[in-house]
């Protein structure tokens, strides 16, 4: 394997394992969306979802510093209690 060759796979494979830990941090903000729709009042659910998130949107940003634009979820934090209930909802305006 060349210098070149081996430059790529490392990339590559950078590029895979940033790729895959957003995927997963927005899996558990789309659970975590659901979970807080039905127990808008739980402090801690709310406060594991504005942690998480930030770091989807610190990765995304990384991501998208090195590959380019990437769609985002998750991008806005919520007050207590969750707020993403309230209508109307930015579709629907």
């Amino acid at each position: 394997m060349t210098e070149k060759q081996s430059s790529n796979n490392e990339s590559t494979q950078a590029y895979y394992t940033l790729l895959k830990q957003i995927q997963a941090l927005d899996f558990v903000l789309v659970e975590l969306t659901l979970y807080l729709d039905t127990h808008p009042e739980d402090t801690q659910a709310i406060q594991q979802f504005n942690t998480t998130s930030l770091q989807s949107n610190q990765l995304k940003q990384q991501y998208q510093q090195l590959y380019g634009p990437l769609y985002q979820f998750g991008a806005s934090p919520s007050g207590t209690p969750w707020n993403w209930k309230d209508a109307p909802w930015p579709w629907q305006v």
